[in-house]
């Protein structure tokens, strides 16, 4: 089947981008001295999914999500774009949105879990205090029955003497309890979205996969929508349903998590996976991808990625890279898209040979700063 411009019709939109938690289309967001660091990024978290946003530091993925909860930093604005929480009777336009409304939706209908809790907590207050003041503002409880269900949230997401831990402020607990609080403020109004940012980056590798299976079931118990952002591709193997690569400020492949790790259609997605490596233990060379990453707002005529893509052709940048639908729910930004497939770190963009996609093994390892230059 050959690759199409993904270009749905208005009515193909309407069925498209309805039933979802989540919509983003064409967002733009520039920073300082008005440099575009996120440009044209559509996506939608259906109902119940897990998303898992990655790519390298600088790649526009915190700011995406940043913008999502209307916290961008003082320099930052959204210059473009749509982004919608949840549709019909419910949906709430969140671009350009009013104080007001952001008061409405913040704690009630989205969530977000960041990666030092411990900067988002104040350390006067206990960490009880600071749950049931929450549930007080937002869900109007009396002081004892907020009492009474932030002793059975903070049991829910498995800290150890729920009620003993209500008394305690933030320097007395580690980094996996203040993120289980931080967890249990999130999920305390029963949102429709949480989102966490590099929420696991900070743990040891024991706490990380405890903190994930306890998002796996809260998204179960809750019915969350979950988007997770990360530039660790482990974090996203194991907890994601749908996966969103980002470079240069653009979603360059999305898919299926399995399919894109198993097969990804990008040259870009194909350095990560040979960077990361799928399932292949016994290999001992640590690959890199050559170059840098474009500084946020570089004007580029053509593919983002092309300067050290080693499959570029002059077409590449010639000028913009459309987005090519690739059935199945995948696509892909890259005119080679569709003659990709099965061509899993062949060298595009790594500086090895390694063929990560015939390891299609659930293990992937840690993506290293180190690895790929940020």
């Amino acid at each position: 089947m050959s690759a199409t411009p993904a270009t749905p019709s208005a009515s193909e939109e309407a069925r498209e981008w309805s039933g979802h938690t989540l919509e983003v289309r064409d967002l733009q967001v520039s920073v300082a001295d008005g440099l575009v660091a996120v440009r044209d990024v559509s996506f939608a978290i259906r109902r119940g999914e897990s998303v898992g946003l990655v790519g390298e530091s600088g790649s526009g993925k915190t700011l995406t999500c940043r913008a999502v909860l209307g916290l961008l930093p003082a320099t930052g604005h959204v210059d473009a774009g749509r982004i919608v929480l949840g549709d019909g009777d419910d949906a709430v336009e969140l671009t350009g949105a009013r104080r007001s409304t952001w008061d409405r939706v913040r704690a009630t209908r989205i969530g977000a879990v960041f990666q030092d809790p411990a900067s988002y907590l104040n350390p006067s207050l206990t960490v009880g205090h600071q749950l049931a003041e929450q549930l007080r503002t937002k869900r109007g409880l009396s002081r004892g029955e907020a009492h009474d269900r932030a002793v059975e949230l903070f049991a829910e997401v498995g800290l150890h003497d729920p009620a003993g831990v209500f008394h305690q402020y933030p320097h007395q607990l580690s980094g996996g309890m203040l993120q289980r609080v931080l967890i249990a403020i999130a999920v305390s109004c029963d949102p429709e979205l949480l989102i966490a940012d590099e929420a696991t980056t900070a743990l040891d590798v024991v706490i990380q996969a405890e903190i994930l299976a306890l998002l796996r079931r809260l998204r179960d118990t809750h019915g969350l929508s979950l988007l997770l952002v990360t530039h660790d591709l482990a974090v996203v193997a194991e907890s994601c349903d749908r996966i969103l690569v980002m470079y240069g400020g653009q979603v360059v492949e999305s898919g299926p998590t399995d399919e894109v790790l198993r097969n990804p259609r990008h040259p870009y997605t194909q350095a990560l996976m040979g960077v990361a490596t799928i399932g292949d233990w016994g290999r001992r060379r640590l690959d890199v991808i050559p170059g840098q990453p474009p500084a946020a707002g570089a004007q580029m005529p053509g593919c983002r990625f092309a300067p050290r893509c080693a499959l570029a052709t002059p077409d590449c940048t010639a000028g913009p890279v459309p987005v090519v639908d690739l059935g199945a729910g995948r696509t892909s930004r890259c005119l080679l898209a569709d003659q990709l497939g099965d061509r899993a770190g062949d060298g595009a963009g790594s500086q090895s040979g390694h063929q990560p996609g015939r390891h299609p093994g659930r293990h992937v390892a840690h993506l290293d700063d180190q690895a790929v230059p940020a």
